[in-house]
Order: structure tokens, then sequence, then C-alpha cells
């Protein structure tokens, strides 16, 4: 990783991006270890987590990894997952963040000089353009060593440097013994069919 002593430096993580990295790649997250680690690259000025949420449930499966990272450094930006019916009838739950995050790297490039961008979506090459006309370098966490890739390959061309997250294992990755944070395998609600999230949640 390509950093210095004297940069400041902001996370943006799309959290159901880097869980889908994560599960294809068979990594364990420990947002604390993941944290302390970019925290000894440079300064930290904000480490945004972004995901949506379903309110009506009586209990969600991401809430308590929500409240930690809120209580453990990181800024939550969450909303309301939306509920629809596809054309089959089957209920599906949409929590897309994008939105949020370009607007939150936008106001925040002025007073930072590294983002580091956790998502694969193609959507953000333009932002990550835009910020990088502004001064700030970009690096881009995601993988290529899934099948099929996580990252779009035109993100990965418009980033200033690329990480793949399976080269990240053994420094963020959880130890099978440690249960200081909430398992990020409880997460399933992003974009998928309701009933995925409701095995999910049958099984925490």
């Amino acid at each position: 990783m390509t950093f210095y002593p004297e940069e400041r430096i902001a996370l943006f993580i799309d959290g159901s991006n880097l869980y889908a990295s994560a599960r294809a790649l068979n990594v364990e997250i420990d947002y604390k270890k993941l944290l302390a680690e970019f925290s000894s690259k440079g300064r930290i000025v904000r480490a945004f987590y972004y995901t949506a949420l379903i309110e009506d449930q009586e209990y969600s499966p991401i809430r308590p990894l929500v409240d930690w990272l809120d209580y453990n450094g990181f800024t939550m930006v969450t909303k309301p997952a939306k509920e629809f019916t596809d054309a089959a009838g089957r209920r599906k739950v949409k929590g897309n963040m994008d939105i949020e995050l370009a607007i939150d790297m936008l106001e925040l490039s002025e007073h930072i000089d590294h983002a580091v961008l956790f998502s694969g979506d193609g959507d953000f090459r333009r932002l990550v353009e835009a910020v990088q006309r502004r001064g700030v370098r970009v690096t881009v966490v995601s993988s290529v060593k899934t099948n099929p890739p996580m990252i779009a390959d035109e993100l990965r061309r418009q980033a200033d440097f690329f990480i793949d997250l399976k080269n990240m294992n053994t420094v963020v990755s959880r130890a099978n013994s440690q249960r200081e944070t909430p398992l990020d395998t409880n997460i399933d609600l992003y974009d998928g069919d309701l009933n995925d999230y409701e095995k999910i949640e049958e099984s925490a």
C-alpha cells in the first residue's frame, strides 16, 4: 500500500459490496483490525460505513455490527431499505447507498489527501475521477481473485492504487477465536431476495 505518514486519510466502505467480496473470498473481516491497519498508514479523518436497514424487522442481523461500528471509530451512514415485489411475485429488499457515499467523498475531498474506497462498483468511476481532480489520491479495495472479479475494470483503471482484499487477509481477517466484534456473516439484505435475508436471520 502506498501511503505517507503525513497523509489525511478517509475510508469509504460500501457495506454491501465489501461483504459480497469478503464472502466470495471466504474472508471474515475484523473491522477493529481494518481500522487499525489504515490508522497506522496516516491520520484517519473519517471512516464511513454505508448500509441500508430493514426497520420493521423485530430483529435485524446487521444491527449488532452497526451498533459496534458506531461506538468504535466509524461514522455510520444508514437509511431504510425499500421492499418491493418483482415481476415473479417475489418480495425483495433494496438498499443502494451510492449517492450518500458520493456526496460524502466530494464534500470531504477538500480536507483529505487520500480516499480509500471499499467497493468494486463501476458506477463510482466518475466519482473517483472528480475527487482526483481536486488533488486527492484514491485507493480502491476490492478483488480480482474471485470468479467473476468483484471490481469493474473501469474503476480499477481510474484508481491511483488498487488493493486486492485477498492480499489483506492476514491483516484484516478475524481469527476463529475472536468475538470482540459482531460477525459480518450476519449481513445479507443488500439488494437481495428477502427469503435469503430471512434464512440468514434464522441461522444467527
